[in-house]
């Protein structure tokens, strides 16, 4: 589906403590294959503080208590995280950060792999699916969220701020819009 095989497009999506990851907690990570999305992963991370927004745990759902018992550590989450982008992107290929809304997103998992391993496995690779969607409609920021993708291409889905349920959503809405600009080349 992609004119570029060499990219892995990898959904993401990532549940926080707050609005930046200089202040906040990374809580969890989802990701699977935009194109076989059945291949996932999914990690719930201790918390490196107590910093919270009451916007930011209503959305999570998730609590810094639960999570300091039974969440890996930045180190260990991470590492899971490198190793699986490493085992689902072959040899010649190279991985693409994709979510919705990449910049937040993008943001936390950054800092959190340069701040506890050193290194990212994704570069400076992150593509956001609003601008995305916003390039092949030709419309405006404001009409990109998700409610307005999932109503143009028919997809019946709601975010329910589950990290990898989220990412798994969105990877199908990535594939459509793939798919539309597919598509457009051909004609």
């Amino acid at each position: 589906m992609s004119s570029h095989t060499n990219e892995i497009y990898i959904s993401v999506d990532v549940e926080t403590a707050g609005p930046n990851p200089g202040a906040y907690s990374l809580l969890s990570i989802g990701a699977c294959l935009v194109l076989e999305p059945a291949k996932r992963f999914y990690v719930e991370l201790q918390p490196v503080n107590d910093a919270i927004t009451s916007e930011a745990m209503e959305v999570s759902q998730m609590g810094l208590e639960i999570l300091k018992r039974r969440g890996r550590s930045p180190v260990e989450a991470m590492t899971r995280f490198a190793q699986w982008v490493e085992e689902v992107t072959p040899a010649e290929g190279r991985p693409v950060f994709v979510a919705l809304n990449a910049a937040f997103d993008w943001m936390f998992v950054a800092d959190y792999f340069h701040r506890f391993l050193g290194k990212n496995p994704f570069g400076h690779k992150a593509l956001d699916m609003k601008a995305y969607f916003m390039g092949l409609r030709g419309i405006e920021w404001e009409a990109t969220g998700f409610e307005a993708i999932s109503k143009y291409y028919q997809i019946e889905q709601r975010l329910n701020h589950n990290a990898l349920e989220d990412a798994v959503m969105q990877a199908a809405l990535f594939r459509k819009m793939l798919e539309e600009n597919l598509n457009r080349e051909a004609r």
